[in-house]
């Protein structure tokens, strides 16, 4: 069984992360890697950009490049972690983060990590 690890919104709840998936994905972000990973039953391959709780929902917001999606690819994509399955870093890696193109962000009621620029900018 794995362990999981509470996360305090500034709400005062408390969402649950199981802890490999959080030190996955947290190494993610910090090493601008990218994942591949199952959610709503189709497979993945993302770069992680943000990372933290938003509405009182533990969430990922990536740039998902490759896999199936319901929505057009490449494309943003909003992720609740408790749906996310066989999570995995791959050895490939992207330059940093990427302009919005609203060029708005989420609001988020906690960032845990979130990505720095690319190099030179």
């Amino acid at each position: 069984m794995s362990r999981l690890e509470p996360r305090r919104t500034w709400f005062g709840a408390e969402a649950m992360v199981d802890a490999k998936l959080d030190r996955t994905l947290r190494e993610a972000i910090q090493t601008k890697r990218l994942l591949r990973f199952r959610y709503k039953a189709q497979e993945r391959v993302a770069e992680p950009h943000d990372y933290g709780i938003q509405n009182g929902v533990v969430r990922v917001f990536c740039y998902q490049l490759a896999g199936r999606s319901s929505g057009r690819l490449p494309g943003w994509r909003l992720v609740d972690v408790s749906e996310m399955q066989d999570c995995e870093i791959l050895e490939r890696r992207f330059a940093g983060n990427r302009e919005a193109p609203s060029g708005k962000h989420h609001r988020w009621d906690e960032v845990f990590v979130r990505v720095g620029p690319p190099p030179n900018v």
